[in-house]
């Protein structure tokens, strides 16, 4: 009698495990401990009438995507004074993957801009999450004459 109430208990909990399956993949987007959102600004380029072209690469390594990433940057010019602000979209941003994105910055040139500033993440929203602040997630980076900062 003893060994058919066992025998059942195990199958109702491996129907029970089975049941939760599913929610399997969330668990492993949850981020990792450290794991940052590397953002860098990799190159500008000259557009033809005037503008620059930004290059920026996204490295996610918190270990959940981003179906929704945007950035608002405050470009400065030669003279250290707030040239404009540029907001940008950078979703979706996969998790343990590289992204390319260009933005363009119109009517100023790249060797005028002397430094970027990300001022504000105003959406910042993992895979079937809720928005959250990312922040305390961002690692910036420039390889170009002008710095990105926080």
């Amino acid at each position: 009698m003893r060994i058919k109430i066992i025998e059942r208990v195990a199958a109702w909990i491996a129907v029970a495990a089975m049941g939760l399956a599913p929610a399997l993949p969330v668990w492993a987007e949850t981020p990792t401990p450290g794991g940052k959102l590397a953002v860098e600004l990799n190159k500008f380029e000259e557009i033809a009438g005037g503008g620059c072209r930004a290059y920026f690469l996204f490295r996610n390594d918190t270990g959940t995507s981003f179906e929704g990433f945007q950035m608002s940057l405050a470009i400065f010019n030669k003279d250290g004074v707030i040239d404009r602000l540029l907001s940008i979209d950078a979703a979706p941003l996969p998790v343990a993957r590289t992204t390319l994105k260009l933005f363009e910055i119109p009517q100023i040139a790249c060797a005028d801009i002397s430094q970027v500033l990300m001022h504000d993440i105003p959406v910042c929203k993992p895979q079937n999450g809720v928005q959250t602040d990312c922040f305390p997630l961002i690692d910036l980076k420039s390889r170009t004459s002008a710095p990105l900062v926080e």
